[in-house]
């Protein structure tokens, strides 16, 4: 008789000890640091800690925070799919260049990429001083905050999107042509139904990666208060003032908006699988 925890034969061990691994490493990889951050926020109490949390500067900084971020992915989650398609349905000279070249921000520390922008986009770079010249300027503002945040958060989408591409089959859109469906009638109806769950997978990656950066974000945000600072800056500024609890109580709180809106995004994923019938 099989065991309802295991409805088949399986190369892993038993369910017992593969169960016992998993749950030892999530607990020293995830759950144990986590448990560490709200007991050292909450170990001053909730009125302290509200206090630490509720000052103008902070929330500025959270803000900027998320809403770079949401900005951020939600343009990778436009040209991530464009870039995606591309790479798997068009054969051109330097493709598997452009291809490799989507992994580099995996690569690439993260510090290293905000001095490269940093040099590119400052009032005295390459395109800084181009732009300069319409009155635009792109380092030290916000607006350098999402490129940066773009930079890194691209690759998510891309690889996430790019294998449910390569596994669609084109007959299903000539079909949808035969019967006399127009391109953007197959586009809407046919391919992105398909694409949604992984569109969505790819967004919250790029999201999560996004509000917590720290190392390519600070060399061209300029980290002016109330302008360009960000959370993960405050938080460092605060351990090194060994406030310790400040510094918990400000990850509380990106702990708390991050976990609301990846919620939110699993639940229009389980949502949009469920309406084209994966699960």
């Amino acid at each position: 008789m099989k065991s309802g925890l295991m409805r088949a034969p399986s190369p892993m061990p038993g369910f017992g000890l593969a169960f016992g691994v998993t749950l030892a490493m999530l607990s020293i990889v995830v759950i144990i640091p986590l448990a560490a951050l709200i007991g050292r926020g909450f170990s001053v109490g909730p009125g302290e800690l509200w206090s630490m949390i509720n000052s103008r500067r902070i929330w500025a900084a959270l803000m900027l925070s998320f809403r770079a971020a949401l900005i951020a992915a939600l343009f990778n989650l436009i040209f991530g799919l464009l870039l995606a398609w591309i790479l798997v349905r068009y054969d051109f000279w330097g493709r598997k260049f452009i291809d490799a070249a989507v992994d580099l921000p995996f690569a690439l520390p993260t510090a290293v990429a905000g001095i490269a922008l940093t040099a590119l986009y400052a009032p005295n770079g390459f395109f800084g001083q181009f732009l300069g010249q319409f009155g635009i300027r792109i380092a030290y503002t916000e607006v350098g905050i999402w490129i940066a945040l773009i930079f890194i958060g691209i690759p998510f989408v891309v690889r996430t999107v790019q294998p449910v591409i390569e596994e669609l089959e084109r007959d299903v859109e000539e079909v949808s042509a035969t019967l006399g469906a127009s391109r953007f009638y197959t586009l809407r109806r046919v391919i992105l139904p398909t694409l949604v769950p992984a569109l969505l997978t790819g967004f919250a990656l790029a999201l999560a990666r996004s509000v917590g950066e720290y190392g390519s974000v600070i060399f061209i945000a300029g980290n002016i208060p109330f302008q360009t600072e960000i959370a993960p800056l405050l938080i460092f500024i605060r351990l090194e003032e060994f406030n310790y609890e400040a510094a918990a109580a400000i990850g509380i709180a990106m702990l708390v908006i991050s976990f609301a809106m990846l919620l939110f995004i699993n639940a229009i994923q389980i949502w949009s699988r469920r309406r084209i019938g994966l699960v």
